[in-house]
């Protein structure tokens, strides 16, 4: 990844920099912690407060950190049932591809969605209430859409591993 930094290493100008040992710190801890001071994240990495906000600014600028989350449990908000479900499209053609990324786009159900290879074009991963609020998003929107040849839904029994924090090295 690449960082933006101005030639006199002042505000957020556009040069080219590789990620340091330092940007490393800092992503790591605000994986951790998003809503850690920047007092206790320049601590932590090793700065003043002052070149560590504007490290923060220039990973934020660059797109490193694309935004800051609260994350939920999705049991203690009665969104208990996750269903990973394989699409397959009548055709993989541009327009069909985008035609579906669309529609599942603007679905607030669909919490992941991902273009494949093999046999299936689509793996969704889909939030649910219980199985009548599932079968009603299958029945009222996902059949609903044209071009698709088949649809495959599988359960999720239990949660063994789940993290949105990068291995960053």
């Amino acid at each position: 990844m690449i960082l933006a930094e101005s030639a006199n290493g002042m505000g957020h100008g556009m040069s080219e920099r590789a990620l340091d040992e330092i940007d490393r710190k800092i992503i790591n801890a605000l994986q951790r912690d998003g809503r850690m001071s920047m007092a206790d994240l320049a601590a932590e990495v090793g700065l003043s407060p002052s070149p560590c906000a504007r490290r923060v600014g220039l990973l934020e600028d660059a797109r490193v950190i694309e935004r800051y989350v609260a994350v939920v449990n999705q049991r203690a908000v009665g969104i208990p049932v996750s269903v990973f479900v394989s699409i397959k499209l009548s055709s993989q053609r541009e327009e069909a591809l985008n035609a579906f990324a669309a529609a599942i786009g603007k679905w607030p159900e669909v919490l992941e969605c991902y273009l494949m290879t093999g046999p299936r074009d689509y793996l969704l991963r889909v939030v649910a209430e219980d199985l009548g609020a599932y079968e009603r998003f299958l029945k009222q929107k996902l059949t609903r859409l044209d071009g698709i040849a088949s649809i495959e839904s599988s359960f999720a029994l239990e949660q063994v591993k789940y993290t949105n924090v990068l291995p960053v090295r």
